[in-house]
């Protein structure tokens, strides 16, 4: 038997799907990435290689970075889910001090994969507060970035992990 309703907490809001086939339901193929830009609006979450390899479309489920693209929106019920949009303050509308971080560093040239590296960086934070470069390395393996500004982007880490300083 299939499942015939979705129910996501994204951002901290609360979005109900109907699934089926019909107009305006959510398909049961259809992916998060997919769900997250056309239905909900939040496209910060970059749609890109679509087979999990460049991690621009990197979300936080239950605290793990996930590849959106290769992600059934229908596996995500009942599921907390971030997005870079999610990172900001929803009542002052600051940015996340990563999020500063990355501007103050210039850790960014075309800014595409930005919220993918984001998004797991955080993830990683989450679980250890002050990693090592090479636990940062390990961590962003699985994000791409043409623009090779992925130099800055571990001294951006590095110098907010250890609260400021590289």
């Amino acid at each position: 038997m299939g499942v015939d309703s979705c129910t996501l907490w994204v951002n901290g809001k609360k979005y109900e799907f109907s699934v089926g086939t019909k107009f305006g339901q959510l398909s049961p193929e259809e992916t998060l990435v997919e769900t997250l830009r056309e239905r909900l609006g939040l496209t910060g979450t970059k749609k890109s290689c679509d087979e999990g390899a460049c991690g621009a479309c990197t979300v936080i489920i239950d605290g793990e970075a996930i590849t959106s693209c290769m992600t059934l929106t229908v596996d995500c019920d009942g599921k907390h889910i971030i997005t870079v949009e999610g990172l900001q303050n929803p009542s002052t509308g600051e940015l996340d001090p990563l999020q500063q971080t990355f501007i103050d560093e210039y850790a960014f040239q075309c800014g595409f994969c930005t919220p993918g590296v984001l998004m797991t960086t955080k993830a990683l934070l989450m679980k250890n507060p002050h990693p090592t470069r090479k636990e940062i390395e390990d961590a962003l393996a699985g994000n791409y970035c043409r623009c090779i500004s992925q130099y800055h982007v571990l001294n951006a880490i590095e110098k907010f992990a250890n609260g400021g300083e590289k």
